[in-house]
């Protein structure tokens, strides 16, 4: 058998074919002649004539359809809530504002990821319309600079503060945001402004922002201009993110929420929440808490799920007690497969980053990551990071904490 097949190898090669059918011969067959005689006897009636185009394309290799993956990082920080004894430090003696150095620590962790959004909590109306801190804050322009220096692409708007210097306050900041290039969304100009989403591209990954507050300290919104803030309501975000969908891969949502001080998520939050994750946002970010509340997944029933920062604390102020002085960067991993024509959306890799907000004696204000701390900064700090940490991860255990 062995060399009846050997024969058919030299056969072939000798007379050019590539395809052939036959049976085994009961004598040996000795020679190419014999090896040809012998085919030519054993066709078969269902023998068909080679087809030289089809032998041709089947040649051709099958090119196999690759998925293609990419992946953008996000990270997110707490209230940047300035009271006067901030910005006073801040203040140059050219009469301007510097706030960048109190960034400088937490500067790395910012900007090395692909997009960053800031709770700016006090509207930047700027020195002309006189500035202030609580309980109506207004503030310089300059913190916008030091932001987008930090690395942050977008600043959401919406909160408790948002029209404490009134439609004035808002517009001025407003302007400032549009001419140093900064992003924002929850407070408008109009409602041409308000209906145009603001979406961020990052290796090939389209995110949509939208922003909400509870309410505005008992401050009317003029009822002809609603744009000005955008407060929670249901079917309004419904249609919001709707919209949202239809232009981006991924939905993330600011939500000013919960309770003053509270640590814990109150079912007011969490169910706000589960409510936008049935929407189809993707990413939630909290604040109002001025305290750090721990990070959640909300299982859809598609099987995708909803990543939730409940709350992120202050992250810049100059509120007293540690807890209030704890923040953090929060931050997950954005992966888009498309395959086939079909686009899907996985959210991994959940990690956090605790702050601590310092100043002594109402200066030298400086926001530094807490594995970075000294009893200097915080007594007992390593006590206080570990409580943190125990904290945070209670609903999540697989958050993880980054140093470096």
């Amino acid at each position: 058998m062995k060399k009846f097949m050997v024969l058919i190898a030299i056969y072939l090669t000798l007379a050019g074919c590539t395809k052939f059918q036959s049976s085994s011969p009961t004598d040996p067959i000795s020679s190419a002649d014999e090896l040809n005689s012998y085919i030519e006897t054993d066709k078969g009636d269902d023998e068909t004539t080679p087809d030289p185009q089809a032998e041709t394309e089947k040649s051709q290799p099958t090119e196999i359809e690759k998925p293609i993956v990419t992946s953008a990082s996000l990270v997110a920080i707490g209230d940047i809530l300035l009271h006067q004894s901030v910005y006073n430090d801040a203040a140059t003696d050219q009469g301007t504002y510097n706030f960048i150095p109190m960034f400088e620590k937490v500067k790395p962790f910012i900007e090395s990821a692909d997009i960053a959004v800031a709770n700016q909590e006090t509207m930047i109306g700027g020195k002309e319309l006189g500035l202030s801190g609580y309980p109506t804050f207004n503030s310089p322009y300059e913190i916008g600079d030091a932001l987008k220096d930090t690395g942050i692409d977008l600043v959401t708007l919406a909160n408790n503060h948002t029209i404490d210097r009134g439609e004035k306050g808002i517009l001025n900041a407003l302007s400032y945001w549009n001419q140093i290039g900064m992003l924002y969304t929850g407070a408008f100009e109009s409602q041409e402004d308000r209906e145009t989403m603001r979406t961020i591209t990052k290796n090939g990954i389209n995110f949509s922002f939208l922003s909400y507050t509870y309410g505005t300290n008992g401050l009317t919104v003029p009822q002809d201009k609603p744009y000005l803030v955008n407060l929670i309501d249901l079917p309004l975000i419904k249609v919001d993110v709707e919209r949202a969908n239809q232009l981006s891969d991924v939905v993330v949502v600011s939500m000013h929420w919960g309770n003053e001080y509270e640590e814990t998520p109150n079912q007011n939050q969490i169910d706000l929440a589960h409510s936008l994750s049935e929407m189809g946002v993707d990413i939630i970010i909290g604040h109002h808490p001025h305290v750090l509340q721990p990070i959640d997944w909300i299982e859809r029933s598609d099987g995708s799920r909803t990543f939730v920062l409940y709350s992120l604390g202050n992250f810049l102020s100059a509120q007293e007690g540690v807890e209030r002085l704890t923040g953090g960067i929060g931050g997950i991993e954005v992966t888009k497969v498309t395959y086939q024509g079909k686009t899907t959306i996985n959210l991994s890799d959940p990690s956090f980053v605790p702050t601590y907000g310092y100043y002594e004696n109402w200066r030298n204000f400086e926001v530094i990551p807490m594995f970075q701390l000294t009893d200097t900064y915080l007594p007992n700090f390593e006590a206080h990071y570990i409580d943190i940490q125990s904290h945070m991860k209670e609903f999540m255990k697989e958050l993880t904490f980054i140093e470096r």
